[in-house]
């Protein structure tokens, strides 16, 4: 027998709300020509102009610190930065754009947070990620020694971690150090285990910040459907999100 009352798909849910709410997006890679996002300052702009249309009223990008590939500075970095802002300017696009990093967890890293020499956004918070094979030597010495030196640890998409236990990200949280979300984990974007994990990591209030980690259009397509997700919902309307803190 034909059912048909089949429920909405994701495809198909209508959604009165956005992401005004949160303000700020904190991880995003929309600086041209510096790392594996955005190319040009027009791919820049056009990615920029999908945020915004979804209720975004600032961005920090943060683009990659890698030792062995993208060797970022703040020099480079401003720079795009700068170039960027020129094209917004051009094009009469009025929103905030602030630079940041998102710092890779590599042999420099330690070193980096030792000099006080990491790039931060808002009040003296860092983004930093991990690798997506396995958890690296000392992650907690490290932490901790970050918070020590005035430095408030952001750990960009841990949901992505997927040789991390729950019980250890709640043990780096328990320690001082946030943990941000992808929204897009939880359409699947990244797969099942992933998104699976996300979702869990909602419902023990796990989740201090949750961004696009903006690449490309796809990524914007993603986030946008993401808006459908009631887990999603949960995370704007019943979280103490800490994204206006960066306002």
């Amino acid at each position: 027998m034909f059912n048909f009352f089949k429920k909405k798909t994701l495809q198909q849910k209508e959604v009165s709300f956005n992401y005004e709410s949160i303000i700020v997006d904190m991880h995003s890679h929309v600086l041209p020509g510096i790392d594996d996002g955005a190319k040009t300052p027009e791919d820049s702009v056009q990615l920029i102009k999908r945020m915004m249309s979804l209720g975004i009223k600032k961005i920090i990008a943060t683009p990659h610190i890698m030792a062995d590939y993208y060797k970022n500075t703040p020099e480079t970095i401003g720079n795009a930065l700068e170039i960027l802002k020129a094209e917004l300017k051009k094009q009469e696009i009025d929103i905030v754009v602030e630079a940041a990093a998102e710092h890779y967890f590599d042999e420099t890293f330690e070193p980096r947070v030792e000099s006080k020499g990491l790039m931060t956004m808002g009040n003296n918070y860092a983004l930093f990620e991990f690798s997506f094979i396995n958890q690296p030597p000392k992650a907690l010495e490290v932490i901790q020694k970050m918070i020590k030196l005035g430095y408030k640890p952001i750990l960009a998409h841990p949901e992505r971690y997927t040789y991390m236990e729950m019980a250890q990200l709640k043990s780096l949280r328990e320690w001082g150090c946030n943990l941000q979300l992808n929204t897009i984990s939880l359409i699947g974007y990244y797969g099942k285990d992933v998104k699976k994990r996300a979702e869990e990591m909602v419902d023990n209030e796990m989740i201090d910040f949750i961004s696009s980690d903006m690449h490309h259009l796809r990524h914007a397509d993603a986030l946008k459907d993401a808006l459908k997700t009631p887990y999603l919902e949960k995370l704007l309307f019943d979280y103490p999100l800490k994204n206006v803190l960066l306002k």
